[in-house]
């Protein structure tokens, strides 16, 4: 009999303990399945974490032209992180490193293709300035305007773009504490068969609404600070089964405030592993008439079907602007 009432209080216990890990996951699911809707326009000022190569140059030295990066065989698109013992964050830290400099070689730590790799350097004094320089040109953030696809509700971390930013060599960039902002739309430059439209757009206030922290194949992705900034952003749920048919996306063409347009899916496939899961073609005449369909800026611009999340546009079609790619939002969400 004791034995018994062991054996019963014991699968009580495993039954509680079941249905608190259900009651948990099946919270965690309901959380997760609802997102505040995007489509409002935001400026990203994003950081590299170091300096990054974009050009070759030459330096006019007493002995004629030099290119020391050239010669150390640092190639366009290497991220530059440190010069002997400066740790390179900008452009002014390079000056910093060689403002002290007489001789020999230095020691520069460079990333390439996600490698870390050291590089020695003697660099050159430009007979003009009287400066030691190193013979790149470089920069350290790059600036420029997208949509948001969402932000979740469980921990306020958001998606955008739809695809990845690059540098000058085609590579991923490295993004660390990048700024995210407000922004406002002020012109449109209508999209032409052959030639990409733009968004034209001005960043609003001095402080980040948000931290982006990651750029991957599916956007960029980050922390918002401040949620006070989307109080009126409505709740929607998600799908991830996309069909061809009627659909519509929010985006916005001019000031703040996204806008509902109609498109059409006119092919889906779940598994490209390109981002690009749907083939969309815009419908609306409204929104041809102001922009020709889709242009740059629209990236990230969430796409919704039967009232449900199901993914971002990503590109245009260079030869019709009213055609274009999205991503399916499952590959975007998990970031």
């Amino acid at each position: 009999m004791k034995i018994f009432k062991k054996k019963v209080l014991l699968l009580y216990i495993v039954l509680c303990m079941t249905m608190t890990i259900v009651l948990l996951f099946t919270g965690a699911s309901a959380i997760e399945n609802e997102v505040y809707l995007g489509g409002m326009p935001v400026g990203f000022n994003l950081s590299m974490g170091g300096a990054e190569v974009v050009a070759m140059c030459e330096i006019l030295t007493a002995n004629g032209a030099a290119s020391p990066a050239r010669e150390a065989k640092i190639e366009i698109g290497d991220l530059i992180l440190q010069i002997g013992m400066i740790e390179i964050q900008s452009s002014a830290d390079i000056d910093k490193a060689l403002k002290g400099y007489k001789a020999g070689q230095l020691d520069i730590k460079i990333t390439r293709n996600s490698k870390e790799e050291i590089k020695q350097l003697t660099p050159a004094k430009d007979s003009t300035t009287g400066k030691f320089r190193l013979g790149v040109l470089v920069r350290d953030s790059i600036s420029g305007i997208g949509t948001m696809t969402y932000i979740k509700k469980s921990d306020l971390r958001f998606g955008s773009l739809g695809h990845s930013v690059t540098g000058e060599n085609g590579k991923l960039l490295k993004v660390e504490n990048g700024k995210v902002y407000n922004c406002s739309i002020v012109d449109v430059v209508k999209g032409e068969k052959g030639k990409a439209g733009e968004l034209k757009g001005m960043f609003m206030g001095s402080e980040p609404i948000a931290i982006a922290d990651k750029n991957t194949a599916t956007g960029i992705f980050g922390q918002i600070k401040n949620i006070k900034a989307f109080e009126k952003t409505s709740m929607m749920k998600i799908n991830t089964k996309a069909k061809i048919g009627k659909a519509s996306i929010y985006t916005t063409v001019d000031g703040i405030t996204p806008k509902e347009y109609d498109i059409s899916i006119v092919k889906v496939d779940a598994k490209n592993s390109q981002n690009k899961n749907f083939v969309i073609k815009i419908d609306d005449p409204e929104l041809i008439e102001k922009s020709g369909g889709i242009v740059q800026g629209m990236s990230g611009s969430p796409i919704v079907q039967d009232g449900k999340l199901i993914g971002a546009v990503t590109h245009v079609f260079l030869n019709d602007p009213t055609r274009g790619y999205g991503v399916a939002i499952q590959n975007m969400l998990y970031n």
